[in-house]
C-alpha cells in the first residue's frame, strides 16, 4: 500500500478479504467464494453509498455467478458519464483477475483492449496476484475501474471522444452538425 493515496488505503482496508480460493470450476467452493465476493461488494457499496461516493451498480447475469454486467459513472465538470459494464470471471479465477469492459469506450482510447476492456496489466496485474485469493470482484472494481476512469474519462471528455447524454440528446437527428458549421460559417 506504499505510495497510496489515504483514501484510497482507507477504501481497501475497509473492504473485506476473501479467504476461498476456488474458481467457476470448483463446485460447491465457487458457491462460497460466491457468498465472499457478495458480502465484499455489498460492503464497498455501502461503504461508497455512506461517503456519498457511490459510482457503480453491479450484479451477476447469471446463476452462476460467471457474469457480471452493471453501469459504472464519473462525474467531470459537475456532468455525469454513465457506461456499461461488464465481465466474465475467467476459469482461472481467483489466480486470474477479470477483465473488465466498457464496451460504449472501445477503440477510443489507447489505454483499452478489443472489446472495450480496460488496461490493466501494468499496475493492477502484479497486485492482483500478489493478493490472490484474498481479492475479489471489489477490489477489482477499487483498485482497477476507479483509478481508470478517474485517469482516462476527463481526458475522453475534454478532447470530445466521450460527450455527455444531453449534448447528445440537444443535435437534432435530422441536422448534420457538418452542414451547420458550414452554413455557420458563410
Amino acid at each position: 500500500m506504499e505510495g497510496w493515496d489515504p483514501t484510497t488505503k482507507s477504501t481497501l482496508t475497509e473492504i473485506p478479504l476473501l479467504s476461498v480460493k476456488a474458481g467457476p470450476r470448483d463446485g460447491a467452493a465457487w458457491t462460497q467464494r460466491l457468498k465472499e465476493e457478495y458480502r465484499a461488494l455489498i460492503a464497498y457499496t455501502s461503504m461508497n453509498k455512506s461517503k456519498d461516493n457511490d459510482w457503480f451498480r453491479i450484479s451477476a447475469a447469471n446463476p452462476e455467478g460467471t457474469r457480471w454486467t452493471g453501469k459504472c459513472w464519473y462525474v467531470h465538470n459537475l456532468l455525469k458519464y454513465e457506461f456499461d459494464l461488464q465481465f466474465d470471471i475467467p476459469v482461472t479465477y481467483p489466480a486470474t483477475a477479470p477483465e473488465i469492459e466498457l464496451p460504449q469506450l472501445d477503440g477510443k482510447t489507447q489505454k483499452m483492449y478489443r472489446g472495450g476492456k480496460i488496461c490493466l496489466t501494468v499496475h493492477f496485474k502484479p497486485l492482483w496476484a500478489k493478493n490472490c485469493p484474498r481479492f475479489g470482484i471489489a477490489h477489482a472494481l477499487c483498485l482497477g475501474l476507479a483509478p481508470w476512469l478517474a485517469a482516462e474519462i476527463p481526458i475522453l471528455v475534454d478532447s470530445g471522444m466521450v460527450k455527455h447524454k444531453d449534448d447528445i440528446a440537444a443535435i437534432p437527428a435530422s441536422v448534420d452538425p457538418k452542414d451547420d458549421a458550414a452554413a455557420s460559417s458563410k
